[in-house]
């Protein structure tokens, strides 16, 4: 019965992400992004339909060498694709990284405000990442390296209960030349954990960054 209950709770997506980085000086840049997000598993069947539409940009200030705050805006196209709610978001983000070896770890703290014409949703993020070339000490153009995170989101609106989210993910990434980056791998997502029926999806990530 876990199996079948688990099996009817599976939804699985591919997401492709374009995004381009911007260096305005050496402490501030910009980041925009397009990104969609496509049905591969769902209802307990295997298809392929686009869900939506993302249009993302962020603003990034560097306080010091690693350390930053970002704002950011996102309208997340919808209706065009099925029933469901266009939605604004705004991101408000504080990073910190370090690197005592080869491995670089970063924390981010993320808060985010969800609205929709129905609801606005308050959400709050942690999450820790790391990444390592996968060969040799230092990446150089054309190597690969891993980039590994683990995130808890809190989603609090207005007469509706605490929802409780967490995500783990594990990319794979070549660093071509200077500019250019191209990622893959896999996110697996367990939404509103806390309730009797937890939903379980898994992500099939690709993106390309584009650094000017």
């Amino acid at each position: 019965m876990g199996t079948v209950q688990a099996q009817e709770n599976l939804t699985g997506y591919w997401q492709p992400q374009f995004a381009v980085n911007y260096q305005v000086s050496g402490s501030y840049s910009h980041n925009f992004s397009i990104a969609n997000r496509n049905y591969i598993f769902n209802d307990e069947e295997f298809t392929l339909k686009v869900r939506q539409l993302d249009l993302a940009h962020f603003s990034k200030l560097k306080m010091r060498d690693n350390q930053s705050i970002v704002l950011g805006i996102q309208y997340r196209f919808r209706q065009n694709f099925e029933d469901g709610e266009n939605e604004l978001r705004l991101t408000q983000q504080y990073n910190i990284t370090s690197k005592p070896h080869t491995i670089r770890f970063g924390h981010r703290l993320r808060t985010e405000q969800r609205i929709t014409k129905a609801l606005t949703t308050h959400r709050f993020r942690y999450r820790f990442a790391l990444d390592f070339p996968l060969v040799g000490e230092k990446l150089d153009p054309g190597e690969p390296y891993f980039v590994g995170s683990f995130e808890n989101l809190l989603s609090v609106a207005k007469s509706n209960a605490p929802q409780y989210d967490t995500r783990l993910s594990g990319q794979v990434g070549w660093q071509l030349n200077s500019g250019v980056k191209f990622q893959m791998g896999v996110e697996y997502r367990i939404e509103d954990y806390g309730s009797g029926l937890p939903q379980d999806i898994l992500f099939l990530l690709t993106s390309a960054q584009l650094s000017l």
